[in-house]
């Protein structure tokens, strides 16, 4: 059974390491710490995507920043409350690390596949450009009762047909992971700037349940 729910989130990353290992927390005296891992898209940006991973797997007491490494693992969101409300925090939790030679090329570099359902009503516009877009909340169910809330983005024909699901339909995506930054207002006249952090669909199908 628990290997069944791992399959419906499956995350393949490989990059170079941009952070020192940071504390986030403890289970049943395991500590679990956070580091940044730059992937490069092919119009030579990147993205940097923050990894969940334990003190077991890791030397978290060393430095990797300009390591390259590859990492197997799942696409989990947590709620943190701050500012009187709560915030979706993204991470991917590692379950598998491999540090890689120098000139190592991934055949997966930055690769997510999700099996879950529709929780609210997609939002589909267009840019200014007219570029069609369309915003997915997808629920994918993990052991024990818990579930992770993905944020996902269509573009295109795929953008169109998601604007018809229903809440509650069951739907596949495969796609990558990227980060975006964007300012938020905080008072009257100060901004943060924050990272956010989708999926960016390239594939999607519809499931028929039995």
């Amino acid at each position: 059974m628990t290997d069944k729910v791992f399959d419906n989130n499956q995350v393949s990353i490989a990059g170079e390491v941009i952070s020192e290992f940071e504390y986030s927390h403890d289970v049943f005296g395991e500590g679990f710490y956070t580091i940044d891992v730059s992937v490069g898209r092919l119009s030579n940006s990147s993205d940097v995507i923050p990894l969940m991973i334990s003190e077991r797997l890791m030397d978290v007491k060393k430095s990797y920043v300009g390591k390259y490494i590859e990492i197997l693992g799942q696409f989990r969101s947590y709620n943190r409350h701050e500012e009187n409300r709560n915030r979706l925090v993204l991470s991917v939790f590692v379950r598998e690390v491999k540090i890689c030679d120098e000139g190592y090329e991934s055949p997966k570099p930055n690769y997510i596949f999700l099996d879950g359902y529709v929780c609210k009503q997609p939002i589909y516009r267009k840019t200014p450009l007219g570029r069609e877009i369309a915003d997915i909340l997808l629920a994918v169910n993990r052991p024990y009762g818990k579930s992770d809330y993905i944020p996902c983005i269509c573009w295109g024909r795929n953008a169109r047909f998601a604007e018809n699901f229903t809440v509650g339909g069951h739907i596949q995506v495969f796609g990558r992971i990227q980060s975006r930054e964007y300012q938020k207002k905080v008072g009257d006249e100060d901004f943060e700037r924050r990272v956010a952090y989708e999926v960016s669909v390239s594939k999607l199908e519809c499931i028929e349940d039995n």
